[in-house]
Parts: structure tokens; sequence; C-alpha cells
């Protein structure tokens, strides 16, 4: 795909994302919630110039914080994001100011980190900015997922596995 098409992808997919993370929505139960993040990531590291090979050793640490900063931006977004469990027991979520201000500190992150490399003189790609995206969805998505499992947990009042509420009975011991 050209970098064209990357850029495209990149910001539909974070218009998309952005865009919904502040209407609130339920938290599905879906097992395939890792499959965007998944298909990003092969788009990204499927191109050849995921890596300048002129400046390799800059290149890997440049994609190495662009991967930081998106599992960073993606815990940020998913612990600032507001969450509740309706009387049905079904977990919804919204994103909150401070949602929006993590996203607005990782766009400038990652500007500075271009703007970095542009000093260094290394070509940079769109698929490093994709794969730190999907770094971002992924962690954001796992987190919140938890995060909704554990407040349903909570609402019921279950344990978190079989047993571990139980209480084993004492026996003696021979001596």
């Amino acid at each position: 795909m050209s970098g064209l098409m990357n850029a495209a992808a990149i910001c539909a997919v974070a218009a998309l994302v952005i865009a919904r993370q502040f209407r609130a929505g339920r938290v599905g139960t879906d097992r395939r919630w890792w499959v965007v993040p998944a298909v990003l990531a092969f788009m990204a590291v499927r191109e050849p110039g995921l890596i300048d090979p002129h400046h390799q050793v800059e290149a890997s640490v440049l994609l190495a914080a662009e991967l930081v900063i998106g599992l960073a931006v993606g815990a940020g977004w998913a612990w600032t994001t507001r969450m509740w469990t309706e009387s049905d027991g079904a977990v919804w979520s919204k994103g909150t100011k401070a949602s929006g201000a993590v996203w607005i500190g990782g766009i400038c992150l990652r500007g500075g980190l271009f703007g970095v490399g542009a000093l260094l003189g290394v070509h940079q790609d769109s698929s490093g900015l994709m794969l730190g995206l999907a770094a971002t969805l992924l962690v954001r998505a796992g987190i919140v997922r938890w995060r909704a499992q554990s407040s349903q947990r909570a609402a019921y009042g279950q344990t978190s596995a079989y047993g571990d509420g139980v209480v084993p009975a004492l026996r003696k011991e021979g001596v």
C-alpha cells in the first residue's frame, strides 16, 4: 500500500476512534477486540519503509519511541475513560476531558518525534505511525475490557475464578 493510502487509513481510523470516544458506548464482550490493532500492525510491518536502511540505528530508536508513546497513550486513554455499570449488568464507557488531553499530548509527542527524525535525516514512513496507532488501540482495548470485567464482577459480587471465595475446611494435621 502506498504512503498516501497508509496516511488515509491512519486518519480514518484515528478520526473514527476519536469521534466515538466522546460518546457513551457499551463495552462489548466480543473476544475479537484485538483484530483491528492486529490488522493495522500487519499492514505496518509488511511495508518495506518501516526502518530507513541508511539510518538503521536512528530509525530503530525512533520506532521504539513511537511504540512506547503508543503504549503510553493507549494506557492513559483507557485509564481516563469513565466507566459505569447499568442495572442490567451492561458496562458503558465514555471519554473524558482528560482522555482528550491524553490524545493531544500523544499527537504532540509524535509530532516532536517526527521533528527529531527530520533533524537526524531519517526517512520516516507512515508505517511507524500506523504501528504506534495499533499499539495504542491494542492497549486501550485490553485495559478497557479488563476494567469492564472487573466492574461486572464487583457489581454482581462474583469472584474472579471458580473457588476463589470458598474457604477451605480446616483439617487436623497428624503429629
